[in-house]
């Protein structure tokens, strides 16, 4: 009698800063028949090489993490394995982060309090190479897609102003003229569509343009 085959598991890499998150994580998936955790990384670096060694079917992906963080580990693994498929999962929905992690390459966008299930299906669904966006998550990104993009030294400029910093005070930092930077204060108010430096400020760390370290 031929001896039957067990179809092979969907092998997972976690990568997740908090113990107990992964640890919940590996409960889960370990408790399906169809997939197995194959390694657990609290950072980016630790990702990308356990993904060098293990090769796992699917990532999944937390966005901030100490050291080099879930959109910077993406691209990182996706540089050097083009198919790699990932899963973030994290509890930032603000658009901007949504954005920038599709932009990296990731299949998937999810958020820490989807349903168990859900949560499940969309693991086999992206192993079985599709993408996962949900509802909600895919109207946070059309509200992120008529935005302009902020050039780099807008980007540099804004974080300063999060920090709470003058524009004498940024010009001194960034070595310009004080004008130079009212002129990207002007252009970064109008690209995001505030009034004021305050609002500036509120709207990149809620949309997640600006993470404070």
């Amino acid at each position: 009698m031929r001896e039957m085959t067990k179809p092979k598991s969907i092998q997972i890499l976690i990568a997740d800063d908090h113990w107990v998150v992964r640890t919940g994580l590996r409960s889960m998936i370990d408790s399906q028949p169809d997939m197995a955790v194959v390694g657990e990384a609290a950072n980016g670096q630790e990702a990308l090489a356990l993904f060098r060694e293990r090769q796992p079917d699917v990532v999944l992906m937390d966005l901030r993490m100490p050291g080099m963080g879930g959109v910077e580990a993406t691209v990182a693994i996706r540089e050097e394995f083009p198919g790699a498929r990932i899963i973030v999962l994290t509890t930032y929905d603000g658009d901007e982060n949504i954005y920038r992690a599709l932009q990296a390459g990731a299949r998937a966008y999810l958020l820490k309090d989807i349903p168990r299930n859900e949560f499940l299906e969309d693991i086999r669904a992206v192993h079985n190479g599709k993408y996962c966006i949900p509802p909600a998550v895919a109207a946070r990104l059309a509200q992120r897609m008529p935005h302009p993009e902020l050039s780099s030294r807008e980007l540099e400029v804004l974080k300063l102003i999060v920090e709470g910093m003058s524009n004498k005070e940024i010009a001194n930092t960034l070595s310009v003229t004080e004008s130079t930077i009212k002129n990207h204060v002007n252009s970064i108010l109008s690209k995001l569509n505030v009034r004021d430096r305050t609002q500036a400020a509120t709207n990149a760390l809620r949309r997640g343009i600006v993470v404070l370290d």
